[in-house]
């Protein structure tokens, strides 16, 4: 293997589209590599959170998105080296097809754009089944459609046997002159479990653990790690140009509550990293557990996750209930995002129409749906004199199956969004509450940082 100085590991793992396994290649690759003594950090392309929880438990290490629409060049950088710090390989696996982003125009939010912005060689997977030479067409149209991304490698995927592979690959380094390093089997007696609602608390308590681990050996029978591994290397040194967002700026005695359990854990790590950067200590606890709110703490953050599958626990557990509704019209500055906006309304009905008393501090209601409500990019302005956000922008995303409605004639909207539909307005801004169904990446407008902590201080002082 060649020596590199300045010698770092990584490799997109891309796919020519949805659907042709680059989460179960990434993940078994990854397992792999542990396999092999190697530190792995995990990254996702696009803003996923059910991907990075499977990268988090093979690695060990909290999976991170880099998302190139949400967040700046200078600012996704960041995100990367402080995200890879002490690893010794990063494995990035790709969204969608490998040229899929924001729009049909440009590479902006892909896959290709985010390999070319942190100069990673790509390891492209290729559903191989029912083609043999054809599958170094549908290679050489990818190399040849953009000249900035380094595709360096191919893995076939879905093969029917170990013959079918040998016709693919001698087709592709011939005609792409690029090395396909091995396959997967159409039936390899494997399957990635659905990333159905059950999935965290699943990876949490350890029942996926034979999966990862079987695919991972099955990855060494019949992938060549070692040229995974040459082909990683770059001597390429990245940084962000100015400060990092994850350098330490406050000293306070702030105290945020952040809910997280298997109903409420989508967090970007790098929004509770920020805080912490700021100043901010962390301290969790768990609604599932009925827990009551932390004491002394001057802040409030409730992810997104998953309620709708706890609901009848959610709404039986009422001193977590009885202390967030108290603690949160008291004044205490909080932030609810999708799933936490969902539990603070009146009440959530689910699709078999059961409906669950929620926590009551939003007069309105859910309602689950059996479709997706709403999906995408958002950009998104405060309204209402919102607190968070006061005259920037910050982006974010929605993925979810609720709508909210109130019977209040004029809703005290907490956002403006504009997606892909136009503009829209959503959630509900009350007293120091903002919530609302987006996502927010904090990296996209560290303001919101600087005018949470504003808020909890401000409140804190009035307490005393």
């Amino acid at each position: 293997m060649k020596e590199v100085f300045f010698l770092d590991r990584r490799l997109v793992i891309a796919g020519t589209g949805s659907g042709v396994g680059k989460t179960t290649l990434t993940i078994g690759i990854m397992s792999a590599l542990k396999k092999r003594g190697l530190t792995v950090q995990g990254f996702k392309c696009g803003p996923d959170y059910i991907d990075p929880s499977y990268h988090t438990a093979v690695t060990g290490r909290a999976s991170r998105n880099l998302d190139s629409w949400m967040l700046t060049e200078n600012r996704l950088l960041d995100v990367f080296t402080h995200g890879k710090m002490d690893a010794e390989i990063s494995i990035i696996e790709g969204v969608m097809g490998f040229f899929d982003g924001k729009s049909p125009e440009t590479n902006t939010g892909s896959t290709a754009e985010i390999s070319v912005l942190t100069k990673s060689p790509v390891l492209l997977v290729v559903d191989c089944s029912a083609m043999a030479r054809s599958a170094a067409a549908i290679v050489k149209g990818f190399q040849l459609f953009d000249k900035g991304p380094n595709i360096a490698g191919v893995i076939a995927n879905n093969v029917g046997s170990e013959g079918h592979f040998h016709l693919v690959k001698t087709a592709i380094e011939q005609e792409c002159a690029i090395p396909v390093l091995g396959y997967l089997k159409r039936e390899i007696d494997i399957e990635i479990p659905e990333r159905n609602l059950g999935l965290i608390s699943s990876i949490e308590r350890g029942d996926l653990d034979p999966f990862f681990d079987k695919l991972g050996d099955l990855v060494l029978d019949t992938i060549n790690i070692d040229q995974i591994l040459e082909l990683s290397i770059t001597d390429t040194f990245l940084e962000n140009k100015g400060p990092s967002l994850f350098d330490k700026k406050k000293e306070t005695s702030l105290r945020i509550a952040v809910a997280k359990d298997a109903a409420f854990n989508f967090y970007y790590p790098e929004n509770l990293e920020i805080l912490e950067a700021n100043g901010a200590e962390i301290v969790y606890f768990s609604p599932l557990a009925n827990d009551v709110l932390p004491e002394a703490v001057d802040g409030l953050y409730l992810g997104g996750g998953f309620p709708e599958e706890f609901a009848d626990k959610l709404a039986a557990n009422s001193k977590t209930k009885q202390s967030l509704k108290a603690s949160i019209e008291s004044g205490l500055p909080t932030l609810a995002e999708c799933g936490g906006f969902m539990y603070l309304t009146e009440s959530m009905e689910t699709t078999e129409k059961t409906k669950h008393e929620m926590a009551g501090v939003i007069p309105g209601k859910i309602q689950m749906h059996p479709n997706l409500a709403a999906l995408g990019y958002r950009e998104v302005s405060g309204q209402n004199d919102n607190f968070l956000l006061g005259n920037h922008i910050a982006k974010g995303h929605e993925y979810h199956y609720s709508t909210f409605h109130s019977d209040d004639e004029a809703i005290p909207y907490a956002f403006e969004t504009e997606g892909m539909r136009g503009k829209k307005k959503e959630g509900f801004l009350i007293s120091n509450l903002v919530a609302g169904f987006t996502q927010l990446h904090f990296a996209s407008c560290p303001s919101i940082v600087d005018n949470w902590i504003e808020k909890c201080l401000e409140a804190s002082l009035q307490k005393k």
